[in-house]
């Protein structure tokens, strides 16, 4: 399976948003840009995930929208991947469900794409791929991990960010 990891754009500071509850935190117009960038990457490469996990809050949530407008794919909201999630109840999580899909469809040559926030995706991407390897994404940056899912692991094949696509 084709696991798509990918941080929220950049989104607005605390006094910009008039807020200090992070969950609350919109994208800016950079961040906007940055995940349209992103999504027509995507489908460029032809990536038509299964099924997105998105994380509560707002920004993750307006990534999710502007990467999915042009898909065809059901959308889960997931309220344990935010910014402080563990990147173990994830993988479980994902393992869990490619078990449950396993038994209906052939999920190897399906994809899947998580949306959430650093330092998740960070720890997700160690956690995955069972390396000490946690890198640092970009807004709007996306992980591409090879997946095994029999193996209950990956291998880090890519990280593309709207920088890499200008």
């Amino acid at each position: 399976m084709q696991l798509f990891i990918m941080r929220h754009g950049e989104a607005k500071n605390f006094v910009e948003q008039g807020s200090r509850d992070d969950s609350q935190r919109a994208l800016t117009t950079e961040g906007k840009l940055e995940v349209k960038m992103m999504a027509t990457w995507l489908q460029k490469m032809k990536i038509k995930p299964r099924q997105v996990f998105v994380s509560p809050y707002v920004r993750a949530q307006q990534t999710c929208a502007i990467t999915t407008a042009m898909m065809q794919t059901a959308i889960t909201t997931l309220d344990f991947i935010t910014p402080e999630g563990d990147a173990k109840q994830v993988h479980d999580f994902i393992d869990g469900w490619c078990s449950e899909q396993g038994q209906v469809v052939k999920l190897q040559d399906e994809s899947l794409l998580i949306i959430a926030h650093m330092p998740l995706v960070s720890y997700l991407v160690a956690q995955l791929t069972h390396s000490n390897n946690t890198p640092i994404f970009a807004t709007a940056g996306i992980a591409h991990i090879d997946y095994d899912i029999d193996a209950m692991q990956g291998q880090l094949l890519a990280m593309v960010s709207p920088l890499d696509l200008c």
